[in-house]
């Protein structure tokens, strides 16, 4: 593996590309469903931004020394994001579950407050720099796609699924059967890395207010692996900036605001 990212965190900027051209393909949809086109939007305008200015909250690493790069302004977009993305994902398991299954449908809010609980814990992380928070919000994305995952299987066995709910379920099974066990090691790599930092066992704590002026003003450039986590930091910022999380939004907004026309 590169032991500078330099190159690739140029390369990564082709993703703003990828999701102008996406954001512009749902513009241009006829027949526009908004419970799953307006988070898409959401989620491709705030990830071109992040492969235009990446960062990493853990010791506020930035690739440009520039304000656009602030850890606070990420967050606060990504926050947005985070809750519309995962909203969308939550409606696809509804607009499934025909037959109106109960605890299908509890699962999906599971989602919805999991990733509004999961905000709380990394706001909490950054603020006052308690790099444990970092996996405790992590393993509410376990929790998340975990119900997804287990949601598709049920509803992938029902007979009577809408137009293209065979598609839209695929999509789920294949990312759980990947991101599960992919995450499992993230987990790893993160409590590794909490119990290693300084200061307590899960790293330093400050005052919310100190942790909130550094990450608006604070900004450590620098371009080494291991100040973007390694092969699984790459990995993650590919995968949900420029590629397979973009590209499942659209393709759930289209396939769903087709299904409605």
């Amino acid at each position: 593996m590169r032991s500078d990212f330099k190159a690739l965190l140029w390369i990564l900027k082709i993703g703003a590309g990828v999701n102008v051209y996406l954001v512009a393909s749902l513009l241009s949809l006829s027949n526009p469903n908004p419970q799953v086109v307006v988070p898409g939007l959401i989620l491709l305008g705030v990830s071109g931004f992040r492969c235009l200015f990446p960062n990493r909250y853990l010791e506020n690493i930035v690739f440009h020394d520039s304000p656009l790069s602030s850890i606070f302004l990420t967050r606060m977009l990504a926050t947005f994001s985070e809750v519309a993305y995962i909203y969308q994902f939550s409606y696809v398991i509804r607009f499934l579950n025909v037959e109106h299954v109960g605890w299908v449908d509890t699962l999906s809010w599971v989602m919805v407050g999991q990733v509004v609980i999961s905000q709380g814990f990394v706001w909490g992380a950054i603020l006052t720099k308690r790099l444990d928070l970092y996996f405790y919000e992590e393993l509410g994305w376990l929790v998340i796609f975990f119900a997804n995952t287990a949601a598709s299987v049920f509803l992938y066995l029902e007979p009577n699924l809408p137009r293209d709910g065979n598609f839209l379920l695929q999509l789920n099974l294949a990312f759980g059967a990947g991101y599960l066990p992919w995450q499992l090691l993230h987990l790893r790599s993160l409590r590794a890395e909490a119990r290693a930092g300084p200061g307590t066992e899960f790293g330093g704590r400050v005052r919310w207010r100190e942790g909130l002026r550094d990450s608006i003003h604070q900004r450590s450039p620098r371009t080494d692996a291991k100040a973007w986590g390694g092969l699984i930091g790459l990995t993650w910022m590919v995968a949900y900036w420029a590629s397979l999380i973009p590209l499942w939004v659209h393709a759930v907004a289209k396939v769903v605001s087709a299904a409605d026309s």
